[in-house]
């Protein structure tokens, strides 16, 4: 039986990494998911994440603990800075410092363990274009430092970063994932959900999940407070 290729998929339990993972699977990797609990203001990402790893098949789902709240700096870090509930310009105050750089090299070695040279990431440029780590030229230095700074890449292995959704609007990553059977009513987007996951529907990410829905004519089945 020829063994599968093996990919690492970032999973925060959202509709984006959620549609990624299913992207993964389609093309024929076997997937281990990767979470982590940082100090986020909820929990219920997690258990989002949890659900969306079992029903889209990974191999197995692992939770990383982090403790991002020591410097904060970001509304999802520091409960005494508020979720904006409206655009604002430039970079967000939801910008976790590094988060994206941090999350990548664990993902990193975990692949190298596993002898899986490809990671998939949901990072999106279109819809989060303040975020300095969810742009392509970000991802593409980052794959060149990591085939500098790895066993694998030193001995001529070719690691991939793979960004499938980056120049996607959420219309379209949420027509995709209909078209892959994602069942979205499992996933959390929200910053600040309550503890059974209802989202607040007043959030930036509430919005842009929102208007996403609605532009790609599905029905959306978050829950909301």
């Amino acid at each position: 039986m020829k063994t599968k290729r093996r990919a690492v998929v970032l999973l925060s339990g959202g509709l984006d990494s959620a549609t990624v993972l299913a992207m993964a699977h389609e093309q024929g990797y076997e997937t281990y998911a990767l979470s982590f609990d940082y100090g986020q203001r909820h929990r219920s990402e997690l258990h989002a994440a949890a659900r969306v790893a079992q029903a889209l098949g990974a191999k197995e789902h692992r939770v990383i603990k982090l403790d991002l709240t020591g410097w904060g700096g970001s509304a999802l870090t520091d409960k005494d800075i508020a979720v904006p509930t409206a655009p604002t310009p430039g970079i967000p105050v939801t910008y976790v410092p590094a988060r994206n750089t941090i999350f990548l090299s664990l993902a990193l070695a975990w692949a190298e363990t596993l002898d899986a040279p490809n990671i998939f990431a949901g990072m999106n440029a279109v819809d989060y274009s303040g975020y300095p780590d969810c742009r392509p030229d970000y991802i593409a230095a980052y794959q060149t430092m990591a085939r500098l700074a790895t066993r694998a890449g030193v001995e001529g292995g070719q690691l991939v970063i793979h960004t499938p959704i980056i120049h996607m609007s959420k219309a379209d990553i949420v027509r995709e994932g209909s078209r892959l059977g994602v069942d979205y009513a499992l996933t959390v987007s929200c910053y600040q959900a309550d503890t059974e996951g209802r989202a607040c529907g007043v959030c930036d990410s509430c919005r842009l999940r929102k208007d996403g829905f609605v532009a790609a004519g599905v029905v959306d089945p978050t829950r909301y407070v």
